[in-house]
């Protein structure tokens, strides 16, 4: 567990499930979809949140791959989620930095995506600032490739539109007497109304052309010798080229403080962006994790809520500075 200042700052990690806890018969088609034999070795990878397996295998005759897979009963909104994974990154070109999909299964109330290994691992989340700067040049260059979008996902506004509706929500929950809204930080209290304009008028600023990931944080990221790697493509969407900057920053912010984070903010392709639009965008996504923070856990994904506050304690200082 990091720590930002004097906060913990939870591990982006929830409670896996094991290998063994997909049906035999489908551990045997991932083998076959590995590439042959029968796995031999099956390592758990503790990134993520989802309550499914997430295992490197090897197999007797020496294929290596990376599973993910969930059940309707361990989360009812997960499996969705792969799928939709499955479907984007099935259609990637060969020459994104995005692993390759061996195969995928659904059946029997499960789904089961195969990929490639590849030979890389996370960065650690406090971000040596060389690896940093690699990471964010890598993430330019991934829009670069992105651009226009290899295949067809929503537009990045339909998405936002869904999600980044939090300051309403809690604006609501105040005006109701459902929440007292007594754990929000003063600041963001004493702003509600401008957050909540904020917040709507984010979606329509993120029109573009690029193939964004949504989701980008240290645990969607592989480094390699030579590449860097993004995974987790189920919020695929078509908007800015500077979206996944802008969902990285406070990624960084949360464990490494705003120095660090600095060398996402200063790249160019976030530093040139329309400022109304990144100050919008921030507005949304602090409202949107912020608000869900104050849920109850979701089925499945004890630390999510936890983790969630953290992030958007981090995302509500970086947008604190965009509106001074």
């Amino acid at each position: 567990m990091a720590r930002t200042g004097s906060s913990p700052v939870p591990a982006a990690q929830g409670v896996r499930a094991p290998w063994t806890a997909i049906p035999p018969h489908l551990r045997a088609r991932v083998a076959e979809l590995a590439g042959g034999g029968e796995v031999v070795e099956a390592v758990t990878q503790p990134g993520g949140f989802s309550p499914g397996p997430a295992v490197r295998v090897r197999t007797s005759t020496g294929h290596r791959a990376f599973v993910k897979a969930v059940s309707v009963e361990m989360n009812p909104d997960t499996p969705n989620m792969h799928r939709d994974e499955a479907r984007y990154t099935a259609r990637m070109p060969p020459h994104a930095p995005v692993p390759k999909l061996l195969g995928a299964l659904d059946e029997d109330g499960w789904v089961v995506l195969v990929f490639e290994e590849i030979d890389g691992r996370n960065p650690d989340p406090d971000w040596d600032p060389d690896e940093l700067r690699r990471a964010v040049a890598a993430l330019a260059e991934l829009a670069a490739v992105l651009t226009p979008p290899p295949l067809d996902a929503p537009p990045a506004a339909e998405r936002l539109k869904r999600s980044f509706c939090g300051w309403s929500r809690l604006r609501a929950a105040y005006e109701e007497g459902r929440d007292d809204l007594a754990w929000l930080d003063p600041w963001a209290r004493d702003r509600l109304g401008a957050l909540v304009g904020l917040e709507t008028e984010s979606a329509d600023l993120s029109h573009g052309t690029t193939l964004v990931n949504m989701d980008v944080r240290a645990d969607n990221l592989l480094m390699t010798a030579d590449r860097v790697y993004v995974v987790d493509w189920p919020w695929a969407a078509v908007g800015a080229p500077w979206i996944d900057l802008g969902f990285f920053v406070p990624s960084v912010w949360m464990h490494s403080g705003p120095e660090r984070a600095r060398i996402v903010t200063e790249h160019p392709l976030l530093a040139d962006a329309d400022p109304e639009a990144v100050t919008a965008f921030a507005a949304g996504l602090t409202g949107m994790l912020l608000e869900r923070s104050s849920q109850p856990a979701p089925q499945g994904l004890p630390t999510l809520r936890g983790f969630q506050r953290a992030f958007g304690t981090a995302s509500l200082e970086w947008l604190r500075t965009l509106m001074a």
